[in-house]
């Protein structure tokens, strides 16, 4: 053998360890694992789990809060919170139809109303944070308050009950439901209108996040917002347009919410920020921030699919499912950890 053909058999050696540590300092790699390991366990417990009927179903579930944890992962990398997405998405749904219904008769009009006001919450809560200095835990804590009394308060006054009024016989319904919550069936598997909105807010996050100047800032915000600022990062206005992606959001989440049952209860929301947030961890972002991956966001939405719906498949008590969504965040949160310790090590 020639003495090129050992350097290059050498090359290749020496360059494997230094790809498995960079596959293993993936900050999705947990989820995927833990992704593969759900399937195969309900797989082969719940045969109906793997009909072709059942995985529009489990696409179905994780679309509805990958559409979230999307924007929501990009807000804790970004090193910020916000506990007020779960009522949020439950605010556009309320505005879209009592605008309808009260003033216009129009579904379009109530839709953009909807969007405006999804993107001043959000545009608010990024400015409170930048200008008051505290925790968003605080800020969105509040929001969170707020909304949650407004979509009540608001609801029962303008309706005079804790729902809104039926709006499928006005103008435009039809082309809104189909944008927000049609569904399309290819040989036996149904996919819904969410399911396109998440793959296409997946691409456009995980564009933003690892191929432009703004992902480069989302990054530094989050790992260190005073060294970000020094080098001339704007922070606050960073941390506002993320706050407006989780409006938006909310929005599209909303909009689905409204046209696929027509009308909405006004309490309803509440403890899905901490889904999110779950899918966000269990995908590989850090609580503390500047770590973190919107593909991860994605897997942490699917394992909360198969999950919910593998329970019922499996016929499994279904109590027993925030316990396993709790264990799941704690080994997460560790596991990320530990993967971003033996990143920041590098070789060795």
């Amino acid at each position: 053998m020639s003495t090129p053909d050992l350097l290059a058999q050498d090359g290749l050696v020496q360059d494997r360890p230094a790809a498995l540590r960079r596959l293993l300092a993936r900050p999705e790699l947990g989820a995927l694992i833990a992704a593969v390991a759900v399937f195969v366990v309900f797989a082969a417990v719940a045969e109906p789990f793997l009909r072709v009927s059942s995985l529009g179903t489990v696409l179905y579930a994780a679309s509805t809060i990958g559409i979230m944890a999307v924007p929501v992962s990009l807000l804790m990398i970004g090193g910020e919170f916000d506990l007020s997405a779960g009522v949020l998405v439950t605010t556009a749904a309320l505005t879209s139809s009592m605008v309808s219904y009260q003033f216009t008769a129009v579904t379009w009009v109530g839709v953009l109303v909807s969007l405006a006001t999804t993107l001043a919450i959000g545009w608010f809560n990024g400015w409170m944070l930048g200008r008051t200095k505290l925790p968003s835990f605080i800020v969105t804590l509040g929001t969170f308050l707020m909304l949650t009394g407004a979509n009540l308060g608001i609801t029962k006054a303008v309706s005079g009950t804790v729902s809104t009024k039926a709006i499928s016989d006005m103008e435009g319904y039809e082309a809104c439901r189909r944008l927000f919550a049609s569904e399309v069936t290819i040989g036996g598997l149904t996919v819904k209108a969410t399911v396109w909105w998440w793959l296409g807010l997946l691409v456009v996050g995980s564009w933003v996040l690892l191929r432009t100047r703004f992902g480069n800032w989302i990054f530094a915000v989050g790992g260190d917002a005073d060294a970000a600022r020094a080098v001339g990062v704007p922070v606050a206005r960073t941390k506002t347009l993320l706050y407006l992606g989780v409006g938006f959001g909310a929005w599209v989440l909303g909009q689905h919410l409204l046209f696929s049952f027509d009308t909405v209860q006004s309490g309803e929301g509440v403890g899905n920020e901490l889904i999110y947030i779950v899918a966000a961890v269990i995908g590989g972002c850090l609580i503390t921030g500047g770590y973190g991956s919107v593909v991860g966001s994605a897997l942490g939405a699917l394992i909360f699919g198969m999950v919910s719906k593998g329970i019922i498949y499996a016929q499994w008590n279904p109590d027993w499912f925030k316990f396993f969504l709790g264990a799941m965040l704690l080994m997460a949160a560790l596991l990320n950890a530990y993967v971003k310790r033996r990143a920041e090590r590098g070789p060795r």
